[in-house]
């Protein structure tokens, strides 16, 4: 799903972030409207009401294999009602069995075979069904519960009852414990739901939307009838109801097997819908090269417009509160991660929701180029590390905070920024085909997986052992800060002291590749250099075909980091502090080079752009003292000093 807050405000506040860092997150918005980009998991963060149990242990003693909703619907009308028939299979011998429905809602009836079973409904949202024998282990039995009630929203949503345009509209959105808000289910993370058939009865003039395909859309005496069925497993939280007078319209996605995408919109809205989803074709095609298939073709993909500014992922039917490319991605993703294989525990929520961050940047990279990519790497590192602490992995007391669950900087922004680095650590071609595993794999795929499978998948793949990748950045909390102490050898050789410090203790040292891109005093002198950093003050050579003037610490932000710093080499090498002396500095007329023991043979002035503006004389006599005239404008120029010991720089701010 995508976590909502006000996904507004929440959002603007990921590209506020650090106000130093924000004109690239505004170059970013200009690209891609970042703000919808991340979507739901904000409003996710809102939730209020439910304090429900994550594991109900007392449901996990059956399987469910098939559930039909009857519904009857009003969206003027802040209720629900009708009839649910559970098939279910004993998992161990069972006398009774517990269903989940929130204990506002009222169970009139619940029967087996015509028969009425005695119940009891408590105040914990359990209803305790008596079996009228003992249904014994491997047995298939189904019963159905007739119930009807207000539900009680969990804050983003749960059932919905709003209007758009004078219209009246309901809808569901049960993510994370909401499902049984307002239907009787089994809602934990550790049983799919083979098929479903969902029957919506709503007044004349309104059209109900679900999961999967519609098989028949009937008049009644009373108004529609909607059938909707599915035929993948699905877990309860995904099966979802939008009910109102919507205008649908069908993007297809060409090819030897043409899909459809459905759109289901405010009529208000159709125009401006139009000239938005059309973007959903080429991000299909592209996560089908990328993912594989998308999993659920022989039934549909559509959207449906409902009253939140983000969206839900719900299988086969993403619920859409706007249309921009970065939310579509987003709720595309999801259909292979979160809904072919779903977290199987909300600690491990980064499994859907990292995931389908990333996806997005992925399309970003794709449509709109590698600026447009680094705008958004900037903008989701700067959430990630604008604060010390939490981790990617949501630790098991956290996980009925659905704000914590569900939020935005770490489930979403800095495991999409992880994954981004595990590409590179892995190669294109290896994360791409492990990801294909994770999502083929017979065990996973249309089922639920934990952080370690994924691991174990992409160990396997790329023949690498992530243990203490995972350890660092999945589990651990914080981010480092990278310090650069570095100088010229001699013309050619550049040495690189790398120091780290870290966000958060839990963490004692994050190793791995960082970036740093090096440039000569000359247009186009530059070069990525990759620092294998494994330990504290590690030192580094490299042989570079240019005189090095300037050093730059991951500046396409490929790795999360915050704060990094670089010195340059006349601050860092001992005989030049003892040595050599520059003032004043900041300068606003002469720059005074001092030498006490003559280790001076040439000096040479730059601006940033690279450019010589002046250089000290040939044959140099007097190697003690220099006086060098600045008359530029105000700013930041490079003076580059050779010596007898090796190359050095020094920043010069003009007044």
């Amino acid at each position: 799903m995508n976590c909502k807050i006000e996904i507004w405000s929440w959002l603007m506040l990921i590209l506020a972030f650090a106000k130093a860092d924000y004109t690239q997150a505004q170059q970013f918005q200009s690209d891609i409207d970042f703000q919808d980009s991340v979507d739901y998991c904000v409003a996710k963060s809102q939730v209020a009401p439910y304090s429900a149990a994550a594991i109900n242990a007392a449901t996990g003693n059956y399987d469910v294999k098939y559930v039909r909703l009857e519904l009857d619907t009003d969206p003027s009308l802040p209720q629900i009602g009708g009839t649910v028939t559970t098939h279910f299979e004993a998992v161990s011998d069972l006398n009774q069995l517990i269903i989940e429905l929130a204990s506002n809602m009222q169970v009139s009836s619940i029967t087996q075979r015509g028969q009425a079973l005695t119940f009891l409904h408590n105040a914990q949202g359990e209803i305790l069904i008596d079996l009228p024998q003992t249904q014994i282990t491997g047995v298939l039995d189904s019963l159905s519960i007739t119930y009807n009630g207000n539900p009680i929203s969990s804050g983003f949503g749960s059932f919905a009852q709003t209007t758009h345009a004078g219209a009246p509209v309901i809808w569901t959105l049960s993510e994370p414990y909401g499902a049984k808000g307002w239907w009787p289910c089994k809602q934990d993370l550790n049983d799919k739901i083979d098929e479903v058939d969902v029957y919506i009865n709503t007044p004349l003039g309104n059209t109900g939307v679900s999961n999967g395909l519609l098989q028949s859309e009937t008049t009644t005496a009373t108004g529609k009838r909607f059938h909707w069925k599915h035929t993948y497993p699905i877990p309860a939280y995904l099966i979802a109801i939008a009910v109102t007078n919507y205008t649908k319209y069908t993007d297809v996605v060409p090819g030897p097997q043409p899909l459809d995408i459905d759109n289901y919109v405010y009529p208000e809205d159709l125009a401006f819908a139009q000239s938005q989803t059309a973007i959903t074709v080429p991000i299909m095609q592209f996560f089908e090269t990328t993912f594989g298939s998308y999993p659920f073709r022989n039934e549909k993909y559509g959207h449906a417009q409902f009253g939140w500014n983000g969206g839900m992922e719900h299988t086969t039917i993403s619920f859409m509160g706007t249309f921009n490319q970065g939310l579509i991605a987003h709720e595309l993703a999801h259909q292979w991660f979160g809904n072919k294989v779903t977290c199987g525990s909300w600690q491990d929520i980064w499994l859907n929701e990292s995931f389908a961050t990333y996806a997005t940047g992925m399309t970003v990279e794709h449509l709109n180029g590698s600026g447009s990519f680094k705008n958004w790497r900037t903008a989701v590192n700067n959430s990630a590390t604008s604060q010390l602490n939490q981790s990617v992995y949501v630790p098991a007391v956290d996980t009925l905070s659905v704000s914590r669950v569900f939020s935005g900087r770490m489930s979403y922004n800095k495991g999409g920024m992880v994954l981004h680095m595990l590409r590179r650590k892995l190669t294109d071609a290896s994360f791409k085909q492990g990801l294909q595993d994770y999502l083929n794999d017979p065990s996973l795929a249309y089922d639920y997986a934990k952080t370690d499978d994924f691991k174990a998948i992409m160990e396997q793949q790329s023949g690498q052992n992530l243990t203490e990748f995972f350890a660092d950045w999945i589990y651990g909390e914080g981010y480092p800060t990278h310090q650069a102490d570095w100088n010229m050898m001699d013309p050619t050789t550049l040495q690189i002291t790398m120091s780290q410090t870290q966000s958060h203790p839990s963490v004692s040292f994050f190793e791995g590749i960082v970036p740093v891109k090096v440039y000569g005093a000359n247009a186009g002198e530059e070069q990525e250099l990759l620092l294998d950093i494994q330990n504290d003050g590690q030192v580094f050579n490299f042989t570079v075909p240019f005189s090095v003037i300037q050093i730059e610490i991951d500046p396409d932000v490929h790795t999360i980091s915050r704060n990094n710093n670089v010195t340059l080499g006349l601050d860092d090498l001992a005989f030049a502090k003892a040595d050599i002396k520059i003032f004043p500095n900041p300068v606003s007329e002469i720059l005074h080079l001092e030498s006490q023991s003559e280790i001076v043979d040439s000096w040479n002035l730059y601006d940033l752009a690279g450019r010589l503006l002046k250089s000290s004389a040939p044959n140099l006599q007097n190697r003690n003292a220099f006086q060098i005239e600045i008359p530029y404008s105000s700013g930041l120029y490079i003076l580059e000093v050779n010596t007898s010991y090796g190359i050095f720089t020094q920043q010069v701010i003009k007044q």
